[in-house]
């Protein structure tokens, strides 16, 4: 909603806005040509020409909401937030309002939005004080929000800005946002809006398996095998490409509605057994699974035929099979032991949502669950454009590991050890 004080200023500068300067719906804007810094530290005064006051950046509280009624009449010149508003902002359970302030006051603001059972949040307002242009307050901003987004479990941020606003559209296109829609006459001048997205990774920890993208739409399952292969024989790089399609030779039982299918539970266990492993399985009811969305009386047929002789080579290979529901106790426990886990989610970031889609979970930071997702947005050469890799709050992950009416839920749970 928020368009700060931004122009077309050399870099490390920003001005006042100009009094014709308008605050469309949604519109965030930031001062360009800063890089995004660290979240929630303070900022060396060395980035200015003269010594300033640090600049530290935290959630707003009650008490703000007159410095930030104040800060918004000295950055707007139209559209302004009310006290009321603002009030409201901070009250909201799916609002986070954060402020950047030095030890003169106020220094900038940011409110991110959020809506329940959704992993997008929405970038709603960014206003940097004038007088603390250029001292890279926006990029703490910008960084801010991401990382409260990240928080909340969501794994991508959105924004609006005015077309017509160069400077902002430059900071975000540096900070990694891409430009994926238009929305004619958005604005109260009539002018467009372009929206705006990044996907928030996680930066991997130093001991994170091996990341591993799949390469097709129906090889999820595969690709998280190969991410358990790395992991089991503590390679710091995964298996040949090819493995990829031998795997889903192995462990492949679904038909999809067009083309080639995914895995099942016992057939991703089946196959990392015979590949050494110690794999587990937790699925919420016994089988057939996945014949919801198969209308083909033939098709239905070979999915049950396959996934009845996956169950049966699991039992003559012993591979240990719980018939309970996926929870926290089982996964929390598992990666307290040193295991990782193959679990199936309906959907996520790159997958329709009700898809069945497998992501590699190998560990935990408190409640989050560490995990690499293998549908990676790709570059050029079909390569992964950067590792899927995230921490997601165990309250976020729940949503979704429950697949269909039935709410199917399964994970391969690998211990460590030979087989």
């Amino acid at each position: 909603m928020a368009q700060s004080a931004a122009n077309s200023t050399p870099p490390m500068r920003a001005s006042p806005p100009p009094a014709a300067t308008m605050r469309g719906r949604g519109e965030a804007g930031i001062e360009a040509g800063i890089n995004v810094l660290p979240l929630l530290v303070t900022m060396s005064s060395t980035l200015a020409h003269a010594p300033v006051p640090e600049v530290c950046v935290r959630k707003a509280e009650h008490g703000d909401v007159d410095a930030l009624a104040a800060l918004e009449h000295r950055v707007f010149a139209t559209d302004r937030l009310s006290r009321r508003s603002l009030q409201r902002f901070l009250k909201s359970p799916s609002a986070d309002v954060i402020v950047a302030q030095d030890d003169t006051g106020l220094a900038g603001n940011a409110i991110v939005l959020f809506r329940p059972r959704s992993v997008i949040a929405r970038l709603y307002s960014i206003a940097v004080a004038p007088a603390m242009g250029g001292r890279g307050v926006g990029a703490m901003l910008l960084a801010a929000a991401e990382a409260a987004a990240l928080a909340r479990g969501c794994r991508t941020i959105r924004l609006e800005v005015h077309v017509t606003n160069h400077a902002a559209i430059s900071r975000y296109r540096k900070s990694g946002y891409r430009e994926f829609s238009r929305l004619r006459r958005y604005y109260e001048d009539g002018g467009d809006a372009l929206r705006f997205e990044k996907r928030l990774h996680l930066a991997a920890p130093a001991t994170a398996p091996p990341y591993v993208h799949q390469t097709t739409e129906f090889t999820c399952g595969p690709a998280c095998m190969m991410m358990a292969l790395a992991w089991a024989e503590r390679s710091s790089k995964p298996g040949p490409a090819a493995l990829e399609f031998e795997l889903w030779r192995e462990a492949t039982t679904i038909f999809a509605s067009s083309g080639a299918g995914g895995c099942d539970p016992y057939g991703v266990a089946v196959a990392l057994k015979r590949r050494g492993l110690r794999p587990e399985i937790y699925v919420s009811r016994s089988g057939p699974y996945f014949l919801d969305a198969v209308r083909s009386a033939e098709r239905r047929r070979v999915m049950q035929v396959t996934q009845l002789e996956f169950q049966r080579q699991a039992k003559a290979l012993a591979i240990p099979t719980h018939l309970t529901p996926v929870n926290e106790s089982v996964l929390m426990l598992a990666f307290d032991a040193g295991s990782v886990a193959i679990v199936l989610v309906s959907g996520y970031h790159m997958v329709p949502r009700g898809k069945p889609h497998w992501i590699f979970a190998f560990g935990r930071d408190g409640r989050r669950v560490l995990m690499h997702d293998p549908a990676a947005i790709r570059d050029d050469q079909g390569m992964a454009a950067a590792a899927e890799t995230y921490a997601v709050p165990w309250t976020a992950f729940e949503r979704v590991i429950h697949l269909g009416r039935e709410r199917l839920s399964a994970a391969i749970v690998i211990r460590k050890g030979p087989s």
